[in-house]
């Protein structure tokens, strides 16, 4: 069912020797192309006819009305709700301390520089809804957004067939969906999916206005249009599919190793399953828990193609130094340590989305209520990315203020520095503001 590994005894770089799925953004470009233009140059004809195409739903509208929103919530599982209002409390506990706060640097007298932190004006926040609905990606898009303080907040999901909407005859988005909108109080949604939705928030419609910046995960057509469109719009990341790694020794459970293994192989056939382990025995076990525990899950189909798939496997390592070599190589979206003196071999991890340490933090606490946001970098980017935060919707601007005096104590070094660089306009703009020729220059 899982592919193995063995890189014990190797010395080579294991970044080329890891599992990975293929998502090839650029070959997805030209799909997706003519669709942003003809959105562009269409607006709502276009994604009436584009949603028609891909999801065999015709739109009367792509925004939804408002009194289905509050319908959704009116007629939402009082369970589900209980559970979406405390994955709320608890993702703004954890945002609204990552607010920073505008500092000023006195560098000389009479001379600051204040870092102001602005929020951008409006955001697009884009919500799947292919095989599964993510209410939990309403959350972990709005909240920062929310904590930064954006003024403009819009999202945009794939539209459902019946029976999701059957009392509105389908063609809306899923109303679980539409139910943590209303909780969050936001009230612009539209129902649009793919590389069409990321096109309406760069281009704006008749129904909908532009955006300065798209976040949330979708598809491979979802994250081309997002490269296409990057400079028009703000992104944050191209998603590619979500991945699970598992720095495990001998003292892991086998049972829970699989099933967290599972957990994520059930978002997607492309999902990617990687454990790391220098236990023979503990791969081993984990085989024989995943053909029993596959057998007997819901999506048994879905997840047997991912954990089949070369993306995943089970990666044999000489020992934990070797283990986290090879997942820091790997750059997981999502790593679990489940080894002895987990905190510690976790504080040495460099390159991951979000660490999940010991046996009671497993990534499903990630996707819906530890706090911390769910929508992170995949692909290996988490060498060199962060997931979403309020920071992804701040700018920093620096505001520079100097008197006369502060200006003319550095206006020498400014002059020069200009004549350096063949810049003499530079220089001439210092002079003009003395009645003086600047001191050594």
């Amino acid at each position: 069912m899982i592919s193995r590994i063995d890189l014990r005894g190797s010395v080579s770089d294991p970044r080329d020797l890891l599992p990975r799925a293929e998502f090839d953004v650029e070959a997805a470009l030209e799909k997706v192309r003519p669709i942003c233009e003809d959105v562009r140059h269409r607006g709502v004809a276009a994604l009436v006819e584009i949603t028609e195409r891909f999801d065999g739903v015709k739109l009367e509208s792509t925004k939804v009305p408002e009194e289905r929103i509050t319908a959704a919530l009116e007629s939402l599982d009082p369970k589900v709700r209980a559970a979406l209002e405390e994955s709320i409390r608890r993702a703004r506990l954890v945002h609204r301390e990552q607010r920073r706060t505008d500092h000023t640097t006195e560098v000389v007298p009479g001379g600051t520089v204040t870092e102001r932190w602005v929020p951008v004006d409006r955001v697009g926040l884009y919500v799947p809804g292919g095989l599964a609905v993510y209410p939990s990606s309403v959350v972990m898009n709005v909240v920062p957004a929310q904590e930064a303080g954006v003024p403009g907040i819009a999202v945009s999901s794939p539209p459902q067939k019946a029976p999701f909407n059957s009392e509105w005859g389908g063609g809306s988005v899923h109303p679980t969906i539409l139910a943590a909108c209303a909780l969050l109080g936001v009230t612009e949604v539209y129902a649009v999916g793919g590389a069409q939705a990321v096109a309406m928030f760069a281009y704006g419609t008749e129904e909908c206005r532009p955006v300065n910046l798209v976040t949330g995960p979708g598809n491979i057509y979802v994250a081309a249009a997002k490269r296409l469109l990057k400079g028009r719009i703000g992104i944050d990341a191209e998603a590619g599919p979500t991945e699970i790694a598992i720095l495990a020794d001998e003292t892991a459970s086998p049972r829970e190793v699989a099933a967290d293994l599972i957990s994520q192989a059930e978002h997607d056939p492309m999902a990617a399953s990687v454990l790391v382990t220098d236990s023979l025995a503990l791969a081993d076990a984990v085989e024989a828990e995943l053909e029993t525990q596959v057998a007997n899950t819901k999506h048994r189909e879905r997840v047997a193609t991912a954990l089949g798939g070369k993306q995943s496997g089970i990666v044999l390592v000489d020992d934990v130094e070797q283990g986290l070599d090879v997942v820091n190589a790997y750059a997981a979206e999502h790593l679990e340590i489940q080894t002895r003196d987990a905190r510690a071999v976790a504080a040495r991890v460099r390159n991951a989305g979000a660490v999940f340490i010991g046996s009671y933090a497993p990534v499903s606490l990630g996707d819906y209520a530890a706090g911390s946001n769910h929508v992170l970098p995949t692909g290996g980017c988490a060498c060199h990315s962060s997931g979403l935060s309020v920071q992804s919707f701040l700018r920093g601007i620096h505001v520079v203020d100097y008197s006369r005096e502060a200006l003319a104590d550095v206006a020498a070094h400014v002059v020069n520095l200009a004549n350096a660089e063949d810049l003499p306009g530079h220089g001439d703009a210092i002079r003009a503001r003395f009645d003086w020729t600047v001191p050594n220059s």
